[in-house]
């Protein structure tokens, strides 16, 4: 069975109907690059019969781009051999493209990547008028670009400067943006619609070309050579610079692939795309972004880490102990998919606060078209604000986000717990207090999880799963169940203080702070950061966490590893962190003062006192950017190897996918144990043994690490 239909009806107008046997969804894998070839040998024999050709899909979706299974495999030594797969892969769509018969793209689902540029490669598109349908071209987001014309059709379709966002940022639209775009022609009200709307196309325009093989076209917008579209993209590479800081490789190439094909005619053009696709697809960074963002991630969401033998739970009413910020963003993220959202603070002014921010939030959609005021209030009738406990009564689970307190967690558990429903689950938000010990105030300690957020909540996708010595696995299965069922990431970790991201998080904050000690200028410290690929410097996210909040959770741990009979080993940014809160005052920025100034007006900026405190002026020009960059990567990657080896962490994919949703560790790496594999595991091992020699036991390469790496073998 092909993975074409070729249906060519009474009236002349032949319907190409994609349906990959076998797949839920059509792919642009071997398959069909064969189907399409015996589908064009066809269309030749039966040209003349032909008045039009409609393109649409026998699935749910159009089509769902690149088979990214056969990209991931492919090697620099592959890379001729690929080059010249792709261009017979363009040349067939070119072919439909070129025969003067009018062809039309009857988009009945969702067009992402490979299925646009089939759809661009049509003389015109029809698609389903339907919010929920995607289109766009979203390869940059996994390292690549679109190499089956995208970087060609679509500028000179819409223009170089209205494709950009598309090309470079991944953007995707819904048919009726995409219309007003520029990218679809028509909408239709049903399948059957596009259908008819597509044969009337093919009836009105019995010979048709694109319009970039129409003599005298004209780029929208302006060519590349035109004054106006000179004049910005004379600074386009550095403001692109500015954004990627040369970490990621794909924008760079689709910007070049996109301008330079712009001054040639599309068949040239096309060749320029493919030699810069078969670049990032035999490249190092693509692998790593799609090896994590697609293969580990759908592995994840497939419920890789969840206990198979416990059916499927749903949550109808959850309470949320504390208003501040995060259970504020805890009850939002809860209420706008659905569940009753009891939202509980000591007085009721404290709990009418904390829903005011799902208020502000949802203003905002309704103010920009994307929510309705009747969707506002009905979401918002979700989230009950009290300061009784009672009315916590009949809740499916309980989070508390309250104090990173011992003592005040015990209390709150004590007072909320019996209020749940028979077999409920009562989950901590705690960021660094082991959950077996928070357990304790628990009469149902299996019935116990952590479930620890990231700030802010509605913006942050992933949620750290703790389980403790005696979580049961239904707990933890119903647990996961939430967290998919609000729509986030879970990742699942055993106990330990710190549990996983906190740990790796404070080694981050902490090697920056530690630098700032040693006499390295601030500003080289948060550069390093940036160029390293993190999302924000060390120093500035300290200021964000707060400093007294780093000493407060840094105080709570001192004394319970004491309690428990171990000695505390200070990290060298101690010394830093209390000089700067109990010396100069300055906490952080909720204070209004910390290694930064936060004017009333104008952006934030380094405080100038760092340079006469801490700077080293005869030597701060002589550290090497690079080896600042290794120190902030390192770090983070070495902790992630100690969470392996000490069992906190169950999975090189929860490693993966939890560094960098969780702590924002640099994406072009593919999170922090891929960039051991793509560093090598033996050369990795080398070099934070390097660092440990010069900068402290904190680099040394743990057992696990020095086992892998005494056979070279990656971790997996």
């Amino acid at each position: 069975m092909s993975a074409i239909r070729y249906d060519l009806g009474s009236d002349q107008i032949l319907t190409l109907t994609i349906d990959m046997p076998g797949q839920s969804a059509n792919t642009m894998n071997g398959e069909f690059r064969e189907a399409l070839t015996n589908t064009v040998a066809k269309v030749k024999s039966d040209l003349e019969n032909i008045k039009g050709i409609i393109v649409t899909s026998g699935k749910k979706t159009f089509f769902a781009g690149g088979d990214l299974n056969e990209l991931h495999k492919v090697t620099r030594e592959d890379a001729e051999a690929f080059e010249t797969m792709v261009n017979g892969l363009k040349a067939d769509m070119r072919f439909l493209e070129t025969t003067g018969k009018p062809v039309v793209a009857a988009i009945n689902g969702s067009a992402l990547g490979g299925g646009l540029e089939i759809a661009l490669a049509c003389h015109h598109r029809v698609a389903l008028n339907d919010d929920k349908i995607q289109l766009g071209l979203p390869e940059v987001t996994l390292g690549l670009l679109p190499g089956g014309g995208g970087t060609q059709r679509l500028p000179r379709m819409i223009g170089l400067e209205a494709a950009f966002p598309y090309l470079m940022e991944g953007k995707k639209v819904n048919p009726k943006a995409a219309a007003k775009a520029g990218i679809v022609n028509e909408l239709g009200d049903s399948v059957e619609d596009l259908i008819t709307k597509a044969r009337a196309f093919i009836e009105a325009n019995p010979k048709c070309q694109q319009p970039w093989d129409q003599k005298g076209f004209r780029f929208p917008g302006g060519a590349p050579h035109h004054p106006a579209m000179a004049q910005k993209l004379a600074i386009a590479p550095a403001m692109l610079k500015q954004k990627t800081k040369g970490c990621y490789p794909a924008p760079e190439r689709i910007l070049s692939a996109a301008v330079e094909g712009a001054q040639v005619d599309f068949d040239n053009g096309s060749l320029i795309e493919t030699r810069y696709f078969a670049e990032l697809v035999t490249g190092q960074v693509a692998k790593n972004m799609t090896n994590t963002f697609w293969f580990q991630l759908n592995a994840i969401k497939a419920g890789g880490s969840r206990p198979e033998s416990v059916e499927k739970a749903s949550f109808a009413k959850v309470g949320v102990l504390g208003a501040g910020m995060m259970g504020a963003g805890i009850a939002y993220s809860t209420a706008v998919r659905g569940i009753e959202v009891v939202l509980k603070d000591v007085s009721i002014e404290n709990a009418e606060k904390g829903k005011s921010y799902s208020e502000k939030l949802l203003a905002k959609k309704v103010s920009r078209g994307r929510m309705t005021e009747e969707k506002m209030q009905e979401i918002l009738g979700r989230i009950r604000p009290t300061a009784s406990a009672d009315d916590l009564a009949g809740c499916d689970l309980v989070i508390e986000a309250v104090f990173e307190d011992s003592g005040l967690k015990a209390k709150v558990t004590a007072e909320a717990e019996p209020k749940l429903v028979e077999n409920g689950i009562f989950a901590s938000n705690t960021s660094t207090i082991p959950i077996t010990q928070l357990a304790e105030a628990s009469t149902k300690p299996e019935n116990f999880i952590g479930l620890h957020f990231f700030s802010p909540v509605d913006k942050m996708q992933l949620v750290e799963i703790i389980v403790g010595a005696k979580t049961s696995d239904e707990t933890l299965a119903r647990a996961f169940d939430y967290v998919q069922q609000i729509g986030k990431i879970p990742i699942v970790v055993n106990d330990s203080r710190g549990f996983f991201t906190s740990r790796v998080f404070g080694t981050f904050v902490n090697e920056g702070i530690c630098m700032l000690g040693e006499g390295v200028h601030p500003s080289s410290i948060e550069n390093a950061g940036l160029l390293a690929g993190m999302p924000v410097g060390p120093l500035a996210i300290s200021d964000e966490v707060s400093m007294t909040l780093m000493q407060h959770i840094r105080d709570q741990s001192r004394r319970d590893t004491e309690a428990a009979g171990g000695s505390w080993v200070p990290h060298p940014a101690e010394a830093v962190i209390d000089q700067m809160v109990n010396e100069q005052g300055r906490k952080g920025k909720a204070a209004g003062a910390g290694f930064y100034e936060y004017p009333d007006k104008g952006k934030k900026y380094l405080w100038p006192g760092l340079e006469s405190l801490y700077v080293d002026s005869a030597n701060a020009d002589k550290v090497a950017l690079q080896d600042l960059k290794d120190r902030i990567l390192f770090i983070q990657a070495i902790e992630t190897v100690r969470c392996l080896e000490e069992d906190v962490l169950r999975t090189v994919e929860d490693a993966n996918i939890g560094s960098i949703f969780g702590i924002g560790y640099a994406p072009w790496t593919g999170g922090a144990i891929q960039f051991i594999n793509q560093y090598g595991v033996r050369a990795f091992a080398a070099r934070a043994q390097e660092l440990a020699d010069r900068h402290g036991e904190r680099f040394a390469p743990p057992q696990l690490l020095l086992d892998k790496a005494e056979t070279n073998t990656p971790f997996n």
